[in-house]
């Protein structure tokens, strides 16, 4: 294994401070990076050690902007993210046969594209997630993005449900053999109907005609148009929060019906694609996690791995040559079009053993040789003289709900 002292550069881009090294990212990403570092209100890119080739902008990265904002790099699953639960329980107390407790929680849980029937964040048992729930949506009427109104209902019913691909819900036990319930999610619809619209606009502005790439396309300080996006982009935010709380409500709710004795304790809880207004430099900007999680000083987060490898609980140590941020998962190593490819279901089966989880076709793409190895990316921002996290638990995964 390399020994390289992180961050390193990369070529070309010099202010580009990387804690991956440059030959183990794909070409194109590496093109990617660049590009965005040379727009003219790049202030800063600092990149993870899950980077990969992303839509907008390079998943794994993080972008610091003066006056300007690009909204492709967030993309459209604004917000996503990932909450966790400490519970009282351990490995013991868990059933030998999980199967009727992964059945619970996707009997409560809309699975894919589908939605509640009802309105459960607008009855959630939780008062402050009912008072927040209904708080986001009396705001629903502000938003600006184009022809968002008639969306409202969908917002509303999808509210606390899970969605496709690299979302999921895990029951996971750390290295103390407490059992945890952990998902990952963001802003479903609403959030692409949001982002989608807005970069549509900023592909017409003319600020923007003469980029390489159209999603590089940005809103300026000032206008009209940023102000806008700015405005909708912390809605979905706060909607891709609200999501996970109501989720995990009604997944201690399926837990609670298998094992009643259950408390539930410790919550961690962060978003891990998303905008946020810092400073760093004595420069204000905003930073766009495109894939990657906050990481300031005593910040708790959550790396995630894939199907079948567990996850890891890390306190952010503030370092801000990669401000303050850290790596959102392990990312992927091949595209899903050449995992479903390159794997077959027995592929899938053997390397999900000892967990309970859909082991079909319609899964393939997320099996866990697609992904990077989460030791290493792990390895990678907690070793030498600039860390950006420590490790505080790991958490093996016994139990996976995927959409």
């Amino acid at each position: 294994m390399m020994t390289t002292e992180f961050p390193v550069s990369l070529p070309g881009a010099p202010q580009v401070s990387m804690w991956a090294h440059p030959e183990d990212v794909e070409p194109a990403a590496q093109q990617q990076l660049r590009n965005i570092a040379a727009l003219p209100w790049t202030h800063r890119v600092s990149v993870m050690p899950d980077v990969h080739l992303g839509k907008g902008a390079t998943v794994g990265s993080v972008i610091a902007m003066k006056q300007a904002v690009a909204p492709s790099a967030v993309g459209v699953d604004i917000g996503c993210g990932m909450t966790a639960v400490q519970t009282s329980l351990t490995s013991s107390d868990l059933p030998d046969d999980l199967r009727s407790l992964r059945m619970g929680i996707e009997q409560v849980v809309p699975l894919g594209p589908h939605a509640h029937e009802g309105t459960p964040a607008l009855s959630a048992k939780d008062r402050q997630v009912r008072a927040a729930a209904q708080r986001l949506f009396d705001g629903f009427a502000s938003l600006r993005a184009p022809r968002i109104a008639d969306r409202e209902f969908r917002a509303v019913h999808q509210c606390g449900t899970l969605g496709g691909g690299n979302h999921f819900i895990e029951v996971t036990v750390d290295d103390n053999d407490q059992v945890w319930v952990m998902l990952h999610s963001g802003s479903r619809n609403i959030g692409k109907e949001i982002a989608e619209r807005h970069i549509a606009t900023a592909r017409t502005l003319e600020h923007n005609l003469g980029l390489p790439d159209r999603d590089l396309a940005v809103f300026l300080a000032g206008s009209e148009e940023m102000s806008a996006y700015l405005h909708d982009v912390y809605w979905a935010q706060e909607y891709a929060r609200i999501n996970r709380a109501v989720m995990m409500e009604l997944v201690q709710q399926a837990v609670v019906q298998v094992l009643p004795q259950v408390t539930f304790g410790q919550v961690v809880s962060c978003h891990h694609n998303y905008i946020s207004e810092e400073t760093y430099d004595d420069v204000d900007v905003i930073v766009t996690r495109k894939g990657a999680i906050r990481a300031g000083r005593g910040d708790l987060g959550l790396i995630p791995g894939s199907m079948g490898t567990g996850s890891y609980v890390v306190r952010g140590m503030g370092n801000t040559s990669a401000m303050n941020s850290a790596s959102h998962g392990a990312g992927r190593r091949m595209s899903r079009s050449a995992a479903r490819r390159t794997f077959t279901v027995e592929d899938l089966v053997s390397q999900t053993a000892g967990v309970e989880c859909r082991k079909d076709a319609g899964v393939l793409d997320e099996i866990p040789s697609s992904y990077k190895d989460l030791e290493a990316v792990i390895e990678a921002q907690t070793s030498g003289e600039q860390p950006l996290v420590e490790v505080v638990t790991r958490l093996r995964t016994v139990l996976c709900v995927k959409g």
